[in-house]
């Protein structure tokens, strides 16, 4: 389908958004993940002519082992395992915490400027690639709670065995690379450099979202 490799995040983008031609125009936004999303996002957007915005998601970590995942929180929504043995208070504070975080993050890329309302339109959620995706799914199920219309995930790289597992969550998975020998989403790239939040600033700022 395409080669093994990828010039770098436009070409990922270029050719993302050739496979999502039918939304151009459409009731559709574009969520981006930063950091490395927002390239590829900002591509899509432009090529489709689409607003642009970003998802911006945190773990919230056990309280004895911050690596491990009890749930998710995003600046309006939430999902939570259930752990019995965790204090409601520790998930509140962290809560608390998290979003302030989120929030913060969000005004620096974003400015003033409010979040875009998703209810009952398309979404396309773009990131440069899928690892374990865990981020990308709790991501997803927060979304599911805005009501969308549908939820479609473009990205360009992902191990094989994973694709099943979006193709379940999403009502749409488009991607370009889905290998067997995964060896990390760089390694899909010839150019994969470190996008700086002022690089993700500027292309946010030039996208500007549309309602």
């Amino acid at each position: 389908m395409y080669n093994e490799i990828l010039k770098d995040r436009i070409e990922a983008g270029l050719l993302l958004a050739e496979k999502l031609k039918k939304y151009q125009n459409s009731n559709t936004i574009v969520l981006a993940v930063p950091r490395g999303g927002v390239p590829i996002g900002s591509i899509i957007a432009k090529s489709l002519q689409l607003p642009l915005d970003i998802v911006l998601s945190k773990k919230i970590g056990h309280p004895y082992n911050k690596e491990f995942a009890i749930g998710a929180v995003s600046m309006d929504s939430m999902i939570i395992d259930k752990h019995p043995e965790i204090p409601q208070e520790y998930i509140d504070d962290e809560i608390i915490r998290l979003r302030k975080l989120l929030r913060g993050k969000y005004e620096l890329y974003m400015g003033n400027r409010e979040p875009l309302d998703i209810k009952e339109k398309n979404v396309i959620l773009v990131d440069d690639g899928i690892a374990t995706g865990n981020t990308l799914l709790a991501s997803i199920s927060m979304l599911r709670k805005r009501n969308p219309a549908k939820i479609i995930v473009a990205v360009p790289v992902l191990p094989y065995d994973t694709v099943p597992v979006f193709e379940k969550n999403t009502d749409e998975f488009v991607y370009l690379i889905a290998s067997k020998y995964f060896r990390g989403v760089g390694g899909f790239y010839e150019d994969f450099n470190q996008v700086e939040d002022d690089e993700v600033i500027k292309l946010l700022s030039v996208t500007r979202p549309i309602e």
